[in-house]
């Protein structure tokens, strides 16, 4: 945050002095802030009160690699709020990995970083249908591209690994866009997570899951986004594209390459029917020569479009319906099965107490229980 921007945050200032100066102050050490003032700077800064009475700054929380490509500009406007999301992902993960070496259930899971990137797409591609069970039928069979998602995302877990949906630092006012953050993968050997963004649109959820345990095959910790420039992240998405959507059966569409709107509803139309994102039909497109560099970053373009509008109307609806999930059936869907199973063992057992199990499922400690009940 700018002085300004922390000043205001912090609502300091008074007649004799701006909250500027007064913010200045505190950082040069020649006045002291208050309990109170230090509580508002947690919140403000995200982080634990714990931090200001170190002697020095503690050193910044290791991101892993950072396989985005982003504009300088947005790159330094999101930096803090993804540095904060990843610093919160890697406490839970480590207070679950204690968990699970407390309570004697700690598994070494030997396909973390089992694969390398010279074996192939093929390869890396059949070796998660192997792990997982991913039936491409079954998955194309559900209702929703949520229910198709939801099947993914069950079968990723079973073999150990943490998926949740986050998308902010916990309240809308801090939403951060798909564009800036998409994937996070921690690639860890008993306890790996997965973080998809949940501002993203659903029909991609199940391309950025997949995406993400190619990383934790290749055993790489990192943050990805919406650009496909590196060596690495192209990998992944052919892996993930290539379970998705295999490239015999792309072969064999032979849509009408007529004016864009036109393009436009026949793949809306194709990726509907096998629920997955229209931005990874014409990414395949893009790849198999159907389409050019142009007309690809049209199509990505007037689909991120249509996913906004639809988001909007969406939240119309909300506010305009009376009925809905309850906040706990959408936090432990954000949570994640395999993590709200986790939590209530361990913390029936004992070994975790509810104020760490409020942190891992990101609720106070008294929303532990009613979350986990009926789950």
């Amino acid at each position: 945050m700018s002085l300004d921007k922390a000043a205001v945050a912090l609502h300091l200032g008074g007649k004799r002095k701006s909250g500027v100066e007064v913010l200045s102050s505190y950082e040069d050490g020649s006045i002291e802030p208050t309990r109170a003032v230090l509580l508002k700077m947690s919140r403000a800064y995200k982080r634990p009160l714990l931090t200001f009475y170190l002697p020095k700054p503690p050193v910044k929380a290791e991101r892993g690699e950072d396989f985005r490509t982003l504009p300088d500009d947005r790159r330094l406007e999101d930096a803090a709020s993804v540095d904060a999301l990843i610093r919160d992902v890697h406490v839970r993960q480590r207070l679950v990995r204690a968990a699970l070496d407390d309570s004697e259930e700690a598994q070494l899971l030997p396909f973390v970083g089992s694969l390398r990137m010279e074996q192939g797409v093929p390869a890396v591609a059949q070796r998660m249908r192997d792990l997982t069970g991913f039936n491409l039928q079954q998955f194309r069979k559900r209702r929703s591209v949520s229910e198709a998602f939801n099947y993914a995302r069950a079968l990723v877990e079973q073999t150990g690994i943490f998926v949740m949906l986050i998308g902010n630092l916990g309240s809308h006012h801090s939403n951060l866009s798909a564009q800036v953050f998409r994937g996070f993968a921690l690639s860890d050997e008993i306890a790996p997570f997965i973080i998809i963004n949940d501002q993203d649109a659903p029909s991609a959820w199940a391309f950025t899951l997949l995406h993400e345990f190619a990383h934790v095959l290749l055993g790489l910790t990192g943050i990805s986004g919406g650009g496909y420039e590196q060596k690495v992240e192209r990998f992944c998405n052919d892996v993930a594209s290539q379970v998705l959507l295999p490239g015999d059966e792309l072969n064999a569409w032979r849509p009408v390459y007529g004016e864009p709107n036109s393009l436009v509803a026949e793949i809306n139309n194709f990726a509907s029917s096998r629920k997955i994102s229209r931005s990874l039909v014409a990414y395949r497109m893009y790849l198999s020569g159907s389409i050019d560099e142009a007309t690809w970053q049209l199509l990505s373009k007037t689909f991120q479009d249509m996913w906004l509008k639809e988001k909007s109307i969406q939240k119309d609806k909300a506010r305009a319906s009376e009925s809905g999930p309850s906040y706990y059936v959408v936090k432990r869907h954000r949570v994640g099965g395999a993590l709200v199973d986790m939590v209530r063992r361990t913390l029936a057992e004992g070994t975790l107490t509810p104020t760490k199990a409020g942190k891992v499922l990101g609720v106070k400690p008294i929303n532990v229980e009613p979350l986990l009940a009926n789950a």
